[in-house]
């Protein structure tokens, strides 16, 4: 008697259904967004296609939020400060995300801003979506990957994006790019941590936040409020038409987060009826445009074989003083076109 044995088929990778992940995330469900990101994240060759087809399907559902850049020093207290005004704004009907850049360590690939699960409160509210941005150790990688996930965010009709990342100098001016309203996290104290503050990481802000403003803190932070304030004074403000201001806050008590929250308010009631967010907006797209090229060219230049090749060769000369920077380059460049043809 033959025995009936089950036949085992190979299975085949599933085609990607963006039309599903399109109706999910249009449709305000938080697991088809985390999908849709994690596609559009992904540097597999074959997601590329589907990644920009969703994105380009998401587009016209998107850029109506408020994009808020949040940045601060380790220790600012940025983590407990988005937690307070993010539980606050969903309290008050407000859809909220928060995208965290993450810049890992290019030399352990580490973490630095860690499990967002810290956040517990937040991630637990039905409004708010909470998801990290890992930049690969690149802050290159950053421009793509949080600039298409709040497209993806918007089209799931979050109104309000918080965009946070560490403050470790470039990254601020990144966040700067792609947001409307940039405020800075400062440290308490209004003394030498004042000459910690850069002035052009200054120039980029539209609000300085003095946090930690509570308990034996309250004192420190008021003078250090005030200092900020009498510096800004004499600063090039980020946004034209706009006073920047420093405020003293506390994430565990409220104070100051409620005269914060009218003055962001009032910074994008002045930009929509003066057309300037409209202006910055583009701008900020078209810079993305440039930078995403560069990358671009960037990559393929070094992952030519003949450079591979030949540029460790040209290295070594200017290392040793055999040959100027300048000759080098323009020897690489022609190299490199020379490969192409």
């Amino acid at each position: 008697m033959k025995e009936n044995r089950p036949t085992y088929v190979k299975k085949q990778a599933s085609a990607i259904d963006i039309d599903a992940l399109f109706a999910g995330i249009t449709g305000g469900n938080r697991t088809m967004l985390a999908k849709g990101i994690t596609l559009i994240e992904s540097n597999a060759a074959h997601h590329f296609a589907p990644a920009q087809e969703l994105l380009q399907r998401c587009l016209p559902n998107s850029g109506r939020s408020m994009r808020i850049g949040i940045s601060g020093v380790p220790g600012a207290g940025k983590s407990t400060f988005i937690e307070y005004l993010g539980t606050a704004l969903c309290n008050q009907g407000h859809r909220v995300a928060v995208l965290a850049i993450d810049p890992s360590s290019s030399l352990t690939g580490g973490s630095i801003l860690g499990d967002k699960t810290r956040m517990e409160k937040l991630s637990g509210l039905e409004g708010a979506f909470i998801r990290p941005s890992p930049s690969e150790g690149t802050l290159g990688g950053v421009h793509r990957k949080t600039r298409e996930s709040m497209i993806l965010c918007e089209a799931a009709g979050y109104d309000i994006v918080l965009i946070e990342t560490v403050g470790v100098g470039q990254s601020e001016a990144i966040v700067r790019g792609m947001s409307d309203f940039f405020m800075l996290l400062a440290i308490t104290g209004a003394g030498d941590e004042l000459q910690g503050m850069k002035k052009g990481i200054m120039e980029l802000t539209d609000a300085i936040v003095v946090n930690k403003a509570d308990g034996d803190n309250i004192r420190n932070a008021k003078a250090a409020t005030a200092e900020y304030n009498r510096i800004l004074h004499f600063l090039q403000p980020a946004t034209e038409g706009w006073k920047t201001k420093a405020y003293a806050c506390s994430s565990l008590d409220g104070t100051g987060m409620e005269e914060l929250w009218k003055a962001v308010l009032r910074f994008f009631e002045k930009g929509s009826s003066n057309g300037s967010l409209d202006h910055r907006r583009k701008q900020q797209t078209k810079e993305w445009m440039r930078q995403s090229l560069a990358h671009r060219l960037n990559n393929w230049f070094y992952s030519n074989p003949t450079m591979k090749e030949l540029l460790p060769t040209l290295e070594q000369k200017v290392m040793e003083g055999g040959q100027t920077v300048s000759t080098a380059v323009e020897e690489a460049l022609n190299l490199f076109k020379s490969s192409l043809k």
